[in-house]
């Protein structure tokens, strides 16, 4: 498995939410990392399309990402807390 990260695709984007939100961001976005790793274990060498931009939610929390899977990453794109 890969070492797969995320990050944020603009600095300020968690910028004016709750610091539990903040939290959760952080939580749900590495366990996508994680099974992105698991699913596309080719990583890097991988030559197939993405699977383009996707939606997850929990609880209170929805993310917005992009898997790079050529750059083992996900890119949260937006972040709607719902609390």
């Amino acid at each position: 498995m890969a070492d797969w990260r995320w990050e944020l695709f603009q600095d300020d984007l968690l910028d004016g939410l709750p610091d539990a939100a903040c939290a959760e961001t952080e939580r749900l976005a590495n366990e996508i990392a994680v099974r992105e790793s698991m699913v596309f274990l080719e990583g890097a060498a991988y030559t197939g399309p993405g699977p383009g931009v996707r939606t997850e939610s929990r609880g209170l929390l929805m993310l917005t990402y992009l898997t790079d899977v050529r750059g083992e990453r996900i890119v949260v794109v937006q972040v709607t807390w719902f609390g």
